[in-house]
């Protein structure tokens, strides 16, 4: 299977190294140092799940040097998305599949809009890694799971093609006939524990242990859970109790993508987070105050400023 990771960052990072170990043919599409990085000394990943060293791999910023693949993981941030999309095309073939692991609920829109809607299925990645240093990949926590489906809930040889090939590399993989519920529960918990984490510049075990904070990420979960009833999107109806629990059960010290990207001084997916209940409940006449309000507090922060 030939497989190009557009975003070789902490998802690319870790699909890429784990895909390339098991034999498939592996291009990763990167930028800056990270790709010299790359060219130069390898992919190093270092995770709970075991460390790996790949000496040589393929890398590149040029999507038209690889030629059409069988899969594209797209994995790039938000606010890259669009261009990244459109960079896409040359890697696409008559059979070519396209799986975003992007956070939102917008990537597959984005994608349709670039390259037509016949390549793009729908994903959803629940893992925690990121660039520590150019070359170098770190993951934390031992989870790593991805659940991907057809936008018509149809049944695939492309997906099961996929799914054999994650589960031959160590990574949980789910295909699943109702990939939008799928995305929008992540959405649900995701919404609220970046906005909230990120609003208050503190992990999520002080956000519970202040009874104001945690009723704020309630209200953030009900909001995006209400948007998604008014889209129709068939959600369990206790949707937002499990969201909560899972709030409840997170790891005290853990902090949002977005609150690390707020701290490093890095552009924030504010837009498509908070900023997308807002603007989706805005359409759909949601009231959704706490995500207006994260939205706006953050607003002078999205574009990357030190704070």
């Amino acid at each position: 299977m030939r497989i190009a990771l557009m975003g070789s960052g902490g998802i690319g990072g870790v699909l890429g190294g784990r895909l390339q170990a098991t034999g498939q043919d592996v291009r990763f599409i990167a930028r800056g140092s990270h790709l010299a990085a790359l060219q130069d000394g390898g992919l190093r990943l270092v995770s709970p799940n075991g460390d790996l060293h790949l000496p040589s791999v393929e890398a590149t910023d040029d999507p038209a040097s690889i030629g059409a693949c069988d899969v594209v993981v797209f994995a790039v941030k938000m606010p890259d998305a669009a261009a990244a999309a459109r960079s896409v095309a040359p890697l696409i073939g008559p059979d070519t599949m396209v799986v975003p692991y992007l956070n939102g609920v917008e990537a597959t829109d984005i994608l349709i809009d670039a390259i037509g809607r016949a390549p793009v299925v729908g994903g959803v990645a629940y893992i925690s890694a990121a660039i520590d240093r150019p070359g170098v990949i770190g993951q934390t926590g031992t989870f790593q799971r991805f659940v991907h489906g057809e936008l018509d809930g149809s049944q695939s040889d492309r997906l099961a093609a996929w799914h054999q090939a994650l589960s031959a590399a160590g990574i949980e993989s789910q295909v699943t006939d109702a990939i939008e519920r799928e995305v929008w529960r992540k959405f649900i918990l995701l919404a609220a524990h970046s906005g909230v984490t990120s609003l208050t510049r503190r992990p999520i075990g002080e956000v519970r242990d202040h009874p104001d904070t945690m009723a704020l990420a309630g209200s953030a979960v009900a909001e995006t859970a209400a948007v998604a009833a008014a889209r129709g999107v068939g959600l369990p109806d206790d949707v937002v109790a499990q969201t909560m629990a899972t709030i409840e059960g997170m790891p005290a010290d853990m902090k949002s993508s977005m609150l690390v990207d707020l701290e490093r001084g890095k552009p924030l997916e504010l837009a498509w987070l908070s900023g997308a209940v807002a603007r989706l409940g805005r359409a759909h006449n949601v009231p959704t105050p706490s995500h207006q309000f994260i939205a706006t507090a953050l607003a002078l922060h999205a574009d990357g400023q030190e704070i």
